[in-house]
């Protein structure tokens, strides 16, 4: 197969993407570049040869894992690129957070394009780490590397025409740089005039009247499916109506389902619900590439071999992935070495007590979070004060300031984690990141709480007995300097503790990481009190 005199070459049934054939032949190349793709009838192989995959919407954070690190787990599902927004380390330490995701990336050949966040803090209602106004946005703009205006999440802004905002997307639009949006629920009348402000994507999509609205618009859909997010059921007609303007994303991975999945499951499912498979196959590639002009090959003679070898179209396993024409992962094993991260982290928080989770409610009725499995909307429900506690699943949750060395602790009410005993908590808790935990009783979160600030920064699991089990997060309190592989057993673990305490979620420490993301409906709990996104503004809990 290899001729390191004459390059590299495989032979196979090469899926052209463009003509939309699949034919017997063999690719080659050289200098990482693609030589010649020759048709051959007489080739024997029926392993698929295609364009590489790319997630075109992702936070690599929520992988709980640096670049590097994540990079060594997506090249074996068969990812070639991403397009990265690092707005969560920014809002933990700024400029100097996208400049560690944009060096760390570096030492990685998976070719991640990272964007410059535009909503750092995602609002005014909540303390963050750091501040990015439109003159640090647009010397992010500025920089090569820096490949987009990341998604624009104050949609209210983006609808009045905040200068501030609108600065920035003039910035992208001088650089020639696509922006980024995310518009959820927004319909009708509200969607174009927020398309017309600039943004071309949206991922926000929940329901696909909505997807169609802004279709309409002249914006594109990208269909999610991650670890608290998944949208793909819903929006699965586009590939069908609108294959043109779609592409997949997972917007929020966590390690473990990294580890067993990655844009090979958006494929999978695409093809078994009916879609054709040469716009499924464009919606994984060429649609990013192309939208975002990214450096990545398409499998044309001249373009970097990035590309990957599938078994079949009927199980799409990944057998080999390329990129650069060199060999990534092969069998389900990466080939790309470990290395050991830096560490740069901002975190002031000291421990709690269990007093500074007290609440006193005086009315008869109290505003609850209503969390939703799947999805990172939230209901807004009033529930009796009576029904407060574990047997109506009407539970306490808490932010902590882990920015200030002690600051009030706004205490509010959420439905769904299911919780019988004990407490979760966690430093990833979109998009400031401060220490959000939901839990039973107070001893509870407070032990939950400061297993997190002993390591500055982590999830962590308090059973009925006061036990802590802690993964530490040393990297901006956002991800592991350990082993892609151990991060995702002690993350497995985690989860399973979570339930073992009663939670029905899927993901509970991803959906618990969203009860803090004002920008998203209709309810949330900021460092400042209880948020309602309907009246943009503070409700009181009771």
């Amino acid at each position: 197969m290899i001729n390191k005199a004459r390059g590299q070459s495989i032979s196979g049934r090469v899926v052209d993407l463009f003509k939309r054939e699949i034919f017997y032949g063999t690719v080659e190349w050289a200098g990482g570049r693609i030589t010649a793709i020759r048709s051959d009838a007489s080739v024997k192989e029926n392993r698929l040869i295609m364009p590489g995959l790319v997630d075109a919407h992702i936070h690599i954070e929520s992988s709980l894992l640096p670049p590097s690190e994540f990079a060594r787990l997506a090249v074996i599902h068969g990812t070639v690129a991403t397009v990265s927004d690092p707005h969560e380390i920014a809002n933990v330490l700024g400029e100097a957070g996208v400049r560690y995701m944009l060096a760390d990336a570096k030492r990685s050949p998976l070719k991640f394009n990272f964007g410059a966040p535009s909503c750092v803090p995602a609002t005014t209602f909540e303390t963050a780490g750091a501040k990015l106004d439109s003159t640090a946005v647009a010397r992010l703009l500025a920089r090569k590397d820096v490949r987009y205006l990341s998604e624009v999440m104050n949609f209210p802004g983006v609808l009045g025409r905040d200068p501030e905002l609108m600065a920035m997307i003039a910035a992208a639009r001088r650089e020639g740089k696509q922006v980024d949006g995310h518009a959820p629920g927004l319909r009708g009348a509200q969607a174009k005039a927020y398309a017309d402000a600039g943004p071309t994507t949206d991922h926000e999509c929940f329901t696909l009247e909505e997807a169609q609205d802004k279709l309409a618009a002249g914006m594109k859909i990208l269909i999610r499916e991650g670890s608290a997010a998944r949208n793909f059921e819903a929006l699965k007609p586009l590939l069908k109506t609108h294959p043109q303007s779609c592409m997949f994303c997972c917007d929020d991975l966590h390690p473990d389902l990294l580890l067993k999945r990655h844009l090979d499951e958006h494929v999978r499912r695409a093809l078994k619900s009916g879609a054709d498979f040469f716009d499924v196959l464009r919606a994984a590639s060429v649609n990013p590439v192309e939208h975002y002009g990214l450096s990545v090959g398409l499998l044309r003679e001249g373009d970097a071999a990035d590309f990957i070898v599938v078994e079949s179209a009927k199980n799409f396993r990944v057998e080999r992935t390329y990129i650069g024409g060199e060999l990534m992962a092969s069998g389900g094993r990466s080939r790309l070495p470990r290395l050991e991260p830096k560490i740069a982290n901002k975190f002031k928080a000291r421990p709690v007590k269990a007093a500074d989770f007290v609440i006193g409610v005086a009315g008869e009725t109290v505003n609850v979070i209503e969390a939703l499995n799947g999805q990172l909307v939230t209901k807004h429900v009033v529930v009796p004060a009576a029904e407060i506690g574990v047997k109506r699943d009407v539970l306490k949750i808490a932010v902590v300031n882990r920015y200030a060395l002690r600051a009030p602790v706004p205490v509010g009410f959420v439905r769904g984690f299911g919780l019988k005993t004990g407490a979760l908590a966690s430093s990833v808790a979109h998009d400031s990141h401060n220490i959000v935990a939901v839990g039973v009783d107070d001893e509870s979160l407070a032990a939950a709480v400061n297993a997190v600030i002993a390591e500055r920064g982590g999830l962590s699991v308090v059973n009925g007995r006061g036990k802590a089990e802690v993964l530490p997060l040393a990297i901006a309190g956002l991800m592991s300097a350990l082993d892609g592989r151990e991060v995702a057993r002690r993350y497995t673990r985690l989860d399973a503790a979570a339930k073992t305490l009663g939670s029905r979620l899927d993901a509970p420490f991803m959906t618990l990481s969203f009860m803090a993301l004002l920008v998203i409906p209709d309810l949330k709990l900021s460092d400042r009190g209880l948020f309602s996104a309907a009246k943009w503004g503070f409700v009181p809990v009771g």
